[in-house]
Formats: structure tokens, C-alpha cells, sequence
């Protein structure tokens, strides 16, 4: 997948699933990893080697304050995993301003938040790499298609994809490169959320909720967070090196009809 021997790796959002398993991931590989939730995952990070801080992605201070941290502590950052999410499957007019500003405050503001305070440490190590330094950006099969009763996730999800292609074009002669990843429905607590959210929809029971989970994916199966994990260490390695702007889609499938 790539060696990532030397490179300092942040992953938000790194309590569980997706996020637990890519910074698991990119320590394998070789990079030093420090992880960032609400509550910091400080056994994860004793398990990897690595560094823990509590973070709230929403907030401009304390993504100021977790690249000095970095600075202090790991001597900059090479790789920077916008992981950090949240999901939202409910009808429209059953849907609050409030449920979609924090949808957005975490999904998209989070994504601007990090990466614009992460250019600065990224940058001044991007010439170190053949590939440069990286940022990859979490956001989901959903912000490729459009899925009833999950208009407002669409939204957010969509907003990180252009997003991304955006910065990527910005960032090109810095040597930082920017990348999206789009997951199918994944074996995760949110992936839970989905198949309950199914159910919830479509009145039916939990386990017909999973086998429709399942079956959206054409492979006939959901994913698991190694298989996003393994893309995202792709991604970041110097094998991705002519990558920048790009969508990797780890959906089973899904959004290939």
C-alpha cells in the first residue's frame, strides 16, 4: 500500500470505526500518528505509538492549538485525515436548522477548519516527500449520489467532495496534495446508524434493515473500516504521488450503476 516510514500523521475522529482503524493503518505503515476526538483516544494512541488530544473539529481555537501541539510534539505533519463526521438520515420537513447546522458545523466546517490551519505544517515538510504531504478528506458514497431521506448528509458530503477538488487545484504547486474518499455503507457504529435509520424509514425490522443494508452493495456484502483504512494509507503514501483532486470510492459497487 505505501511506506510511510518518517511521516507524522493526524486522524481525526479516532475513537472507532473508520477513524480507529486508519490510524492503526497508517502506524503499520510507518507513520507517527497522533489521534483527536472529543475525548482523546489516549488507549489507541499507547496501543499505535503515538500521540492523543482531545478536539472539537468545529472550532477554529482549538485546531490553532492542535498544530501547535504537533509542532511541539511530533515536530510537524506530514499527513492530515479529515475523518471527523457525523450522519443524519431524516425527511426534510422532519429536519431542524439546528440538526442541519451541526450536521455541516462537524462535516464541512470541521474539513475547512483543518485543512486551512494544517497548509502551514504540511507545507513546510511537502519537499521532503516524492509525493509531497497529504490531506484526505472523509466524505461518502452520498456525496456522489443523492439518497431519499438523506438530503441534508448529501449535502454536507457533497460540499467535501468539491470542496476537496477545489483546495487540491489551490495546493498543487505546494506539494500538497488533496484527496477524497467515498465509502459505502461500512461495519461501523455509523454504519449501525444507517440500518437503523432504514428500518426507522422504511418500517421494517433490524434484521431486514441489515440484509437491505447489504444489499445495496453489489458485491452483496457492507464494508469493513480496514478496507477505507487501506485506501486512505494509499493515498497518503508517495505510490499516490500523481493523485491530487481525485475521488476513491470504497462503496462495494454502489455508485457504479
Amino acid at each position: 500500500m505505501g511506506d510511510l516510514t518518517g511521516r507524522i500523521a493526524l486522524v481525526t475522529g479516532a475513537s472507532r470505526g473508520i477513524g480507529a482503524a486508519t490510524a492503526r493503518a497508517l502506524a503499520a505503515a510507518g507513520a507517527k500518528v497522533a489521534v483527536t476526538d472529543l475525548k482523546a483516544p489516549e488507549d489507541l494512541a499507547a496501543e499505535i505509538g503515538g500521540w492523543a488530544r482531545a478536539q472539537d473539529v468545529t472550532s477554529e481555537a482549538d485546531w490553532a492549538a492542535t498544530m501547535d501541539w504537533l509542532r511541539a510534539e511530533a515536530g510537524g505533519l506530514d499527513i492530515l485525515v479529515n475523518n471527523a463526521g457525523l450522519f443524519l438520515m431524516k425527511p426534510l420537513l422532519e429536519t431542524s436548522l439546528a440538526e442541519w447546522q451541526r450536521l455541516h458545523a462537524v462535516n464541512v466546517e470541521g474539513v475547512f477548519l483543518g485543512t486551512k490551519a494544517a497548509i502551514p505544517l504540511l507545507a513546510e515538510r511537502a519537499a521532503k516527500w516524492a509525493g509531497g504531504t497529504a490531506i484526505i478528506n472523509l466524505s461518502s458514497m452520498a456525496g456522489l449520489v443523492g439518497s431519499a431521506g438523506a438530503a441534508c448528509y448529501n449535502a454536507s458530503k457533497g460540499a467535501v467532495r468539491l470542496f476537496t477538488k477545489g483546495v487540491a487545484l489551490e495546493l498543487a504547486s505546494s506539494g500538497i496534495r488533496v484527496n477524497s474518499v467515498h465509502p459505502g455503507v461500512i461495519e461501523t457504529n455509523m454504519g449501525q446508524e444507517v440500518i437503523d435509520a432504514i428500518s426507522t424509514l422504511g418500517g421494517i425490522g433490524a434484521n431486514e434493515a441489515r440484509n437491505s443494508a447489504a444489499a445495496l452493495h453489489p458485491l452483496g456484502h457492507m464494508g469493513q473500516p480496514q478496507n477505507v483504512a487501506d485506501a486512505i494509507v494509499f493515498l497518503a503514501s508517495d505510490k499516490a504521488a500523481f493523485m491530487t483532486g481525485s475521488e476513491v470510492v470504497v462503496d462495494g459497487g454502489v455508485t457504479a450503476g
